[in-house]
Parts: C-alpha cells; sequence; structure tokens
C-alpha cells in the first residue's frame, strides 16, 4: 500500500522521537554523541518488501531482530550490510572490525544498538497506542537478505506489512545507513494507521 504525504510525514515525526530516545541513549553508552535521523519511511506488503530492501542493501547482511507481542504485535529487524556494519562497530568502540563471523565485541555491539533503537521505536508506538509492548531477547543473525526476510512470510503471526524506515547513524563527522523493517500483522498495521490518523486530526503533541 502506498501511504499518503500526511501519513507518511506523521510516521517519520512519530519514528523520530523514537529515534532521539536511542540516540541519547547510545552517546550515554558510548561517550561520543550520536545522531539519528530517518531519511525515507514506507510500507510494502511483505511479498515486496525483500526487492525494495535488495535495491539498497545488497549480499550478505547483519540483522538484530526483537519479536513483540501484546495489542499490536509482529517482528522487528534492524538490518545493515557488512561493510555499514563494521564501520558502526568500529566508530562505537574504537575497535578495528573483524569479520562478524568471528568478531564478537562487533556482533555484541551491533546487538546492543538494534535493542536499544528498536526498543524506542516500538515503546514510542505502544504509547502512541495507549498500549504496553512487551518484547523478547534481540538476537544477531549473519545470513542473506533472501533468508532473513523471508521467514517473516510464512511466520504463525500471519505478518502481512513491513514498515521500512532508512536510518542514518551520524557520529564522528561519518553516517552510516541502516534499515529498520517493523513486520506487522493486518490489524496491527490497521491500528497504527488508524491511531495516526486519528491524532493527526486531534494535533498537538505525539506522546
Amino acid at each position: 500500500m502506498e501511504l499518503t504525504p500526511a501519513q507518511k510525514a506523521a510516521l517519520k515525526e512519530l519514528l523520530n522521537i523514537g529515534f532521539g530516545r536511542a540516540a541519547a541513549s547510545l552517546s550515554q553508552l558510548t561517550g561520543h554523541e550520536v545522531l539519528l535521523d530517518i531519511p525515507a519511511v514506507s510500507i510494502h506488503p511483505l511479498a515486496q518488501l525483500r526487492p525494495a530492501l535488495a535495491e539498497v542493501v545488497r549480499d550478505d547482511v547483519a540483522s538484530v531482530h526483537q519479536i513483540f507481542s501484546g495489542p499490536v504485535a509482529g517482528n522487528a529487524l534492524l538490518i545493515l550490510n557488512h561493510e555499514a556494519a563494521g564501520l558502526l562497530k568500529q566508530l562505537l568502540t574504537d575497535e578495528t572490525p573483524l569479520p562478524l563471523n568471528i568478531d564478537a565485541s562487533g556482533r555484541e555491539a551491533l546487538t546492543e544498538v538494534g535493542n536499544i533503537l528498536l526498543n524506542a521505536c516500538l515503546v514510542t508506538v505502544g504509547h502512541l497506542l495507549d498500549e504496553q509492548v512487551s518484547f523478547s531477547i534481540p538476537y544477531l543473525d549473519l545470513d542473506t537478505l533472501q533468508r532473513i526476510i523471508d521467514p517473516l512470510l510464512v511466520s504463525r503471526e500471519s505478518l502481512r506489512y513491513g514498515l521500512l524506515v532508512q536510518a542514518g547513524f551520524r557520529l564522528r563527522d561519518t553516517e552510516v545507513h541502516g534499515y529498520l523493517v517493523i513486520a506487522l500483522s493486518e490489524p496491527s498495521h490497521d491500528r497504527l494507521i488508524k491511531a495516526i490518523e486519528v491524532r493527526e486530526r486531534k494535533g498537538g503533541p505525539w506522546l
């Protein structure tokens, strides 16, 4: 489905609140100023999500997964190609990265980044819906984009839509791009869009 311009602007505004909280947590954790922004946001049927991501992410990827549950449920992922993941780890830890499959500190750093960012965004969505969202323990996966995305298509949660958010990490005069995916069931997707439209009509602060 296509977001209207108003819906797209509203989603960016909402997610920027979560990104701001995540940036503050990452800055405190690393001792370096971390800025996060959202260049683009879109929603796709899950069957179209991999082709959309394949235009900007190629080869193997690093992904942090977090399943969330409650009145709004689904699967959230932070996806980076290996070059971006290695650079982000180096910027955050001052350590030269090894290949991710053997770099334990790199995997730990990326999992924590994903945990902070995904939690912040999902908590923000929960506040909008006035509902509590529960999270699983995040885990890191290193695989091809196809093998990361395709299991979502056969998930027992009947996930139907993917909210795709381009994430820009800026620190130490360097920018690293990743992609946040929030996979939703049709009822969860409809609740989110309806809540955004209601809040837009009311005006005022989001949270």
